[in-house]
């Protein structure tokens, strides 16, 4: 139990508070400023539904994606039923609800996407020209290229470019969203999974935070899930979305604040805690841990953009 019962008052006048609050301000504010000024590439439609191998029909994609929610949906039960709104208290359930919430949005965008091709809207045509085009530009040899090849090759990528824009269907709000979503989820289900087996597991566990297999399965599903869904979409993953997953953990940081401030007590998380002096040390450290965690993902993403079309030529298209 925390000494803010205690104290009351002099609890938040602790010197530590200012600094972490500060700790918290500071990322939000920066964010801010780089999600108003970040210029992405345009989304397409067609990049929230289909799979980026070659053969894989995108119903394929919508029935996993179906599948994880389900899952998700009755791991999600489970731990409401067993702890009512108590599992809301945890930034695991913050962050596994997130990640429901994609694979929502994504059957639903998927199921559209599918009703679309299989339709012959004039949207999907993107999907077939992007599939062209994608066969022609990796067809070209490479190596031993005089300089007019390679000349040629870049004016064909560029009037391949503007064509792709005028064919294809900008994505919308919900695109956007779910985009935003599934960014935020890959940090955050980094930095939940490595918190929770690395720190809380062998260091932290009690009766609040022990370890039992809906706990378990929680923390390790959320990012198989994940993973498996990178492997088959075509969705980008610029670095500047970070923002997004630094203000979603800002905005824990912020709830826990408040519901402290009206009379909880205890913290879920020791290193929470404002009444220890190593207390800026440890939001600190929670500050820049969220670089690795999201970095990893963008090197995940890379990786899979740039090994997988040299293991699986034909089968695989590279998505950015």
């Amino acid at each position: 139990m925390s000494n803010s019962d205690k104290e009351g008052l002099a609890y938040w006048l602790r010197w530590q508070v200012p600094v972490c609050a500060l700790i918290i301000l500071v990322p939000t504010s920066l964010t801010s400023c780089l999600i108003k000024k970040a210029k992405a590439k345009p989304l397409f439609l067609d990049d929230l539904w289909t799979p980026c191998w070659r053969k894989l029909n995108p119903v394929w994609l919508l029935i996993y994606r179906a599948f994880a929610f389900l899952c998700l949906a009755f791991m999600f039960e489970a731990a409401v039923a067993l702890d009512g709104a108590f599992a809301f208290y945890f930034y695991t359930q913050w962050t596994f609800t997130l990640v429901m919430v994609y694979f929502a949005l994504g059957t639903v965008i998927s199921a559209y996407g599918c009703w679309v091709y299989t339709k012959g809207h004039p949207s999907a045509n993107g999907v077939r020209y992007e599939i062209l085009k994608r066969d022609m530009e990796e067809n070209i040899i490479t190596n031993g290229m005089t300089y007019r090849e390679k000349e040629t090759k870049g004016n064909i990528k560029l009037q391949s470019h503007y064509v792709e824009e005028e064919i294809q269907q900008r994505a919308g709000f919900w695109g956007y969203l779910m985009q935003t979503v599934y960014q935020t989820c890959g940090g955050a289900v980094l930095l939940t999974d490595i918190v929770f087996w690395c720190v809380i597991v062998p260091f932290l566990s009690d009766a609040h935070l022990g370890l039992n297999t809906l706990i378990a399965c929680m923390h390790t599903l959320n990012a198989v899930f994940l993973l498996l869904d990178t492997a088959l979409n075509s969705l980008p993953f610029p670095w500047f979305r970070i923002a997004y997953f630094i203000q979603w953990s800002c905005l824990y940081c912020v709830f826990q604040w408040v519901i402290h401030a009206c009379g909880f007590t205890w913290w879920p998380y020791p290193f929470l805690e404002l009444d220890t002096p190593w207390a800026p040390l440890w939001y600190f450290v929670l500050a820049v841990v969220h670089i690795p965690c999201y970095g990893l993902y963008v090197l995940i993403v890379e990786a899979k953009n740039s090994i997988l079309p040299t293991l699986f030529p034909r089968a695989f298209i590279r998505s950015y």
